[in-house]
């Protein structure tokens, strides 16, 4: 059965060591699982009973394209209005219990797994009907309309639907699950799955001009973060600024899994604004 990491919470105990594996460079973040505590999560306006982990926004020196939250909603919790920006675009991850999710009227349930594409003006709500808590990641991106191309429309989805892409000539050890194709220009940013196999790795330090963020859902691994290499486990979170190196080698004993935000398909902007 496929799991995936959620935040702990809580706090350490008084005799807990400070030292942790916690970054922050001019290139790269990594936040650890053990550094998501109650103590650092916010309320939002318009949200009840909802706690959340902001991991990234837009902020000088730090994410460019994107903001992440990972979400945790309270039985009976959720958002009539959850966008407060008509031009944020968002994806919909969902990593523990249930969730409602209704879309221009059109009722969805998403279980671990869950998937949903909302694009920029999209009118959605979502709430959590179980009896248990319910988490979720919440990625948004600021939509770039482009010529000539009329903007996505939404969809619901399920991980389990969307079949791994084997890198060529990686014996089936490296492989993306891609929730909307790679040549469909109408989307500015893609929020897939990466999985390895256990030993599995990226050959060479990839260097582009994606942005990343990366939350490890499964599994361990050593990651390459320009010139560092940093051990990463199941509920760790990455951020990459463009033209950051990265490479990883998976350590097993199990599959490495990861979900990832890169902005796509438009053309470089000739201003820093």
């Amino acid at each position: 059965m496929t799991s995936y990491a959620t935040p702990q919470g809580g706090l350490p105990p008084q005799t807990a060591l400070a030292t942790t594996r916690a970054q922050f460079h001019e290139s790269f973040a990594v936040i650890p699982r053990g550094v998501m505590r109650d103590i650092v999560t916010s309320a939002l306006p318009g949200w009840s009973g909802a706690r959340a982990w902001i991991l990234a926004r837009p902020l000088t020196g730090f994410a460019e394209t994107f903001a992440q939250l990972i979400v945790k909603l309270a039985p009976g919790g959720g958002s009539e209005s959850p966008e407060p920006d008509k031009t944020g675009q968002a994806v919909i991850f969902v990593t523990s219990g249930d969730l409602r999710l209704t879309i221009a009227g059109t009722a969805h349930d998403l279980a671990p797994g869950g998937y949903a594409y909302l694009p920029a003006g999209c009118q959605w709500r979502i709430a959590n009907p179980g009896a248990a808590p319910a988490t979720f990641h919440w990625i948004r991106k600021a939509y770039e309309p482009a010529p000539g191309l009329a903007a996505p429309e939404p969809f619901v989805t399920h991980e389990a639907e969307v079949p791994v892409a084997y890198m060529p000539d990686t014996g089936e050890t490296w492989g993306t699950q891609r929730f909307v194709a790679a040549d469909d220009l109408r989307h500015d940013m893609h929020v897939n799955i990466v999985t390895f196999a256990p030993g599995g790795s990226i050959p060479f330090p990839e260097t582009h001009v994606m942005e990343h963020g990366l939350y490890v859902l499964e599994g361990k691994a050593v990651y390459l973060l320009n010139q560092t290499w940093v051990e990463v486990e199941a509920g760790d979170f990455m951020w990459l600024r463009a033209f950051c190196p990265q490479a990883c080698y998976a350590g097993g004993p199990g599959r490495f899994r990861y979900l990832l935000y890169k902005d796509v398909n438009r053309h470089p902007k000739l201003t820093l604004r």
